[in-house]
Parts: C-alpha cells; structure tokens; sequence
C-alpha cells in the first residue's frame, strides 16, 4: 500500500479508538479525523464534506423534521400505547419493540423506523421505568436485521442487486427473494438479543434521577367527558406510571376519594389531585383526555399551541402575594394561567384558584409568547425560565400528522417518489399545517448525529480512494484457496469489516467486484456471493459507526463504543454463521 493508504488506515483506527476509549463526543473525534485526511492531502475539500451532500445525511435531518410533528401533535404518544403497549417485563418489552421495527424495516429504509421510534421509546420506557440502554441497541439491530428481508428494505441491496444485473445480466433478484435468508437473519438476531440482552446490554440510569427533584408540585386535571381514559383503571389508565407522581384524591361529584386505589376506575368529570416532579407533571399535561381542572386555561387570548409552558418563582413584591390566584386575578394581569404550584416540597392544599400565594412559591404557567420578554426583568418574580422542551400538545392536529406520515411511507412503498422528497414534502406539509412550528423543527435536528455520519463517510471514501479497503478485501479472499465454502465466509468476513469501518454501501461496492471475480476464477455461480454481499454489508452490529442506525441510538442510549462490540461482535459471528451455512443450499454455487 502506499503512505497516504497506511496513513487513511492510521486515521480510521485512531478514530475507531478515539471513540472506544471516549476521548471526546463522537462528532469531536470523527471530524478530527476527516481534518487530518484533508490537511495531509489524503482528500480534497469536495471528498471530505461529501458526506454532508449524501442523500442518506440530508434524509436523516429531514425526518428529524417529520417526527416533530408526530411529537408536537401527541401521535408518538399514540404510537406508544398502540404499539408497544404495556410490557410485563424486559424480555417482553424488547420482542414487543423489535418485531413490529423488523417487520417495518422490510418494507421501508431502516433511517426513517428508528427516527419515528426513537421518541417513541424514550417516553414508553421513562413511563415504565425502564432503562433506556436496554432498548435502543434492539432497535437499531432489529431495524438493520429487517432491511435484509426484502429488495427494497435497505440501499444495500437494491446497490448489489444493481451491479448483479450489470455483471450477469437477467432480471436479478426479485422483491421477497432475500428473504429466504433475511427471516431467518432475523430471527436470530431476535433470539440473541432476548436470550443474552439482560446480561450483555448495559443499564444506565441518568446522572440526575428526575424523581429526585425537590420541587414537589401540585395540579389538578379533570376527566374530559369524551375522554379516553373514561371506564379505565387508574393503572390502566398509565397514571401510576409516570416516576415521581402521586395521585392524592379524586373528587367525584362533591364526594372526596383519598387514598386512591390502582384499580379505581375514573368517570367523566372526575377531578384529580396530584403531587409530583415536574417532569411528570408536564407529562401529565400532554395526556390525553385530561384537562386542566381550572377554566382559566380556556380564556387566554392564544391558542394553545403557540403558548409556551413557563416556571416562574414569586417575588416579595408581587401584587398578588397574600392574595388568591383567583382575587389576584393573575391571568388578567400577566396573561399568564397557572396550571401547578411548588411550595418548599409540600402539597399546596385547595384548588388552584383558592391558593393563597406566598413568596418563593414556584409555578408553573401556560403563557402567551410575550410572557417572557415582559416578565424576565420584572420585580414580581425573582426567575422566569421556560421549558424549551415541553409545550402544549396539539391533539387536534395527530390525524393530520399521522396522515401525512402515512402518505409519506406509502409513496416510498410504491415506488412513487424516493426517501428525499418523499420526507422534503412530508417535513413542509408538517410546517405548513402547524403540526410543528419553524423554531421547534430547526431544534429538533440532532446536528451531532449528522456531523458524526457525514464525517463517517470522508473516512470511508479515503479508505476506498487510497486503495487500503481493497487491498484489505483481497487479502482475505485470497486465503480462500479453492474451496468456495470457504471463500464464501472470507467475503463475509472482509465484508463486516469494511462495513464496521467504512459504511454498508461502500463496502457493498468494494467487494462485489473482488467477490465476482472469485466465483469466476473458482468456476462457481456468483449468485450466492452476491446474496452475502447484501446480508453481510448490513451485518453492521459490532460498531456505531457502521451503520447511520446505530449512530442515531449511541448517544440517545448512553452508549460507550465497547457496548457496541460486546453485543455486536458475537451477533455478527452468528450471523455470518448463519448466512454461510443457508446460502449455498437456497442459491446453489
């Protein structure tokens, strides 16, 4: 090999170790490397910023945009208890997120599934409690196991099938033809992850356990009449879910219900009581078929979906200390409605319009946008700070979301448009029908994430310009001697591993040619090095930076590089095992 191929080696595996050892963010390190490729002259400007002109990056941030829209208007929320359910333990929560992701997968790219399930997951197991590490691996391995299910359930394939087509000649592979492989794929990457997940994937709890919060707050919602949660349990209804929330009573008509048991079923007008962390009390306010208790929240001048959620703490010197929120008149004066109340961790007895406030009282507000320039500076409260991340849920607009998502994944599915525009037009329509607002879409994209894959890409095409892939491919399948069960497990070997380093298209790319001509020079039908190209490319499960999958879930789950070759490493081998020993009989050399 030549300097600058050893030197793009040298630089792929000072990342790789950047990234195990956590010597900084991944986006940190990555760049880091693509800087020192283009400083030495390894690439040119356009090869290093490639990445940020992919297709694949420029549809990662756009369906960033779209899943917006299915978290502001509360169909994530719908997702969750539709799809997943409630889970009876680890095991069951993880089949009953990785089956309906692989079954998805087979029939959309894997990119958009695991943006619309990341949310998804994130609320489902903070309302059960569960460790978010344990979830967020089988979803992103469930997706990529299910892409190799069809022709078009990952690029990968659809790339190889191409060059099958323009080597051979004929018609290719049909549309469920990768199945006969891709099933049983999944299922045993399935059957791994459920029989060795509790011992292999970490459980990270957050340095910061939201339950502790010392602000103890107090709200009242009641039962809307139409609601949802009408005839359901108090479990049932997922009110006993949410860390750091206590149900205090429940008044139904003038009679008070204290020590409210889990299987108390709630009726229409129910006034409910609680106590708990902010968090869960938002959380509480985005659920739906309850509303606030108090009228006030009706008669602000602003709808509700461009309010902001805000958290205010009382002055000495604001005119409505010693009085009542509602003598105070507070929503007349600061257009502001409070919707709880935190005082020195203790309940705050009454009804929130009957609170007597004292200064140091914290609230929690729904307030117009002018709010916090008017009161930011003011002597009636000592802090106002909003909550960036939680606003008033726009239920009104779910069908709509869910529509154009809808939409969406069907023109991809017939073929009508591809990924890009199909997500461009789903990410406007959003916008412009207020399922998600401008500044909300702009901070929904995850940049990290972006910069990471868009990095990962520079680093593979030096390791593909310089030649170092290559040589590397070619060295292994020439151990193969003459036997082509053997060559067969070295391309998918040589394989995984371009595609642990690079991505899962160049490597696709770089052996097809080199696995072509093996079969040739072995006198053997191509066909079923083709088929393990297409599996083994997307056997991308022993390092983050492999797929754009895994790097979409390593920082959401609290993941280390080392997670990734713990439990990656060994499935790749199974896998490889299983593909190896399958694809000789289904496709014969």
């Amino acid at each position: 090999m030549t300097f600058q191929a050893w030197f793009a080696v040298a630089v792929a595996g000072l990342c790789l170790l950047g990234l195990a050892q956590r010597r900084g963010s991944p986006d940190v390190v990555m760049v880091g490397g693509v800087t020192l490729l283009l400083v030495a002259g390894v690439l040119t400007p356009e090869e290093a910023l490639s990445g940020l002109a992919n297709e694949g990056v420029v549809t990662v941030a756009v369906l960033y945009v779209v899943v917006s829209g299915l978290s502001e208007t509360g169909a994530v929320g719908w997702i969750v208890r539709s799809v997943l359910g409630r889970p009876r333990g680890l095991r069951h929560g993880q089949m009953r997120l990785m089956a309906p992701v692989a079954v998805l997968s087979a029939f959309l790219n894997n990119t958009p599934v695991v943006a619309l399930f990341i949310p998804a997951v994130r609320e489902w197991a903070r309302r059960h409690r569960l460790s978010l590490s344990r979830f967020m691996i089988p979803l992103s391995f469930a997706s990529i196991a299910g892409g190799t299910c069809t022709l078009i359930g990952t690029s990968t394939n659809l790339v190889v099938n191409g060059m099958l087509v323009e080597s051979a000649g004929g018609a290719g592979l049909t549309l469920f033809e990768p199945a006969w492989v891709g099933v049983p794929v999944v299922v045993t990457v399935l059957l791994y992850l459920l029989a060795f997940g509790r011992w292999l994937l970490p459980e990270r709890v957050p340095v910061l356990d939201p339950s502790a919060d010392a602000r103890q707050y107090t709200t009242e919602m009641t039962v809307e009449p139409d609601s949802p949660l009408v005839g359901r349990s108090i479990e049932e209804a997922g009110l006993r879910q949410l860390p750091g929330l206590f149900l205090m009573e429940v008044e139904r008509q003038g009679e008070v219900l204290a020590a409210v048991a889990p299987h108390t079923r709630l009726h229409a007008r129910d006034r409910l009581v609680f106590v708990g962390v902010l968090d869960s009390i938002v959380d509480l306010h985005h659920l739906r078929g309850l509303q606030p208790a108090g009228k006030q929240v009706f008669k602000l001048d602003c709808e509700r979906g461009d309010r902001h959620l805000v958290e205010a703490v009382v002055s000495d010197s604001c005119p409505v200390v010693g009085k009542t929120v509602r003598e105070g008149r507070f929503r007349t004066r600061y257009s502001a409605v409070i919707i709880a109340v935190a005082r020195n961790g203790q309940r705050v007895p009454g009804k929130i319009g009957d609170v007597v406030l004292r200064p140091g009282d914290t609230l929690l507000l729904e307030a117009r946008p002018s709010f916090l320039e008017q009161q930011r500076n003011s002597r009636d409260f000592y802090l106002v700070s909003p909550l960036r991340d939680h606003l008033p849920v726009r239920y009104d607009r779910a069908l709509v979301a869910l529509a154009i998502t809808g939409t969406m994944v069907g023109s991809v599915a017939l073929g009508w448009l591809s990924m890009l525009p199909a997500a461009m037009l789903a990410a406007g329509l959003m916008i412009l029908t207020r399922c998600t607002r401008g500044r909300i879409a702009r901070r929904a994209v995850d940049w990290q994430v972006l910069v990471v894959i868009a990095a990962a890409f520079g680093i593979g095409a030096a390791l593909e310009k310089t030649g170092a892939a290559r040589v590397l491919a070619e060295s292994l399948v020439a151990l193969a001697g003459g036997e082509p069960w053997t060559a067969l497990a070295l391309v998918f070997a040589a394989t995984a591993v371009l595609t642990a380093l690079a991505t899962n298209n160049a490597a696709a790319v770089l052996m097809f040619p080199i696995a072509w001509a093996s079969a040739q020079r072995l006198g053997v039908d191509a066909l079923p090095f083709a088929v393990t190209i297409m599996v083994a490319a997307s056997a991308s499960f022993a390092t983050p930076i492999g797929y754009q999958t895994n790097l979409m879930v390593y920082g959401v789950g609290g993941y280390r590089f080392s997670d990734f070759v713990r439990v990656g490493l060994p499935l790749t081998v199974l896998v490889g095992a299983v593909t190896v020993g399958l694809v000789p009989w289904i496709w014969r050399f």
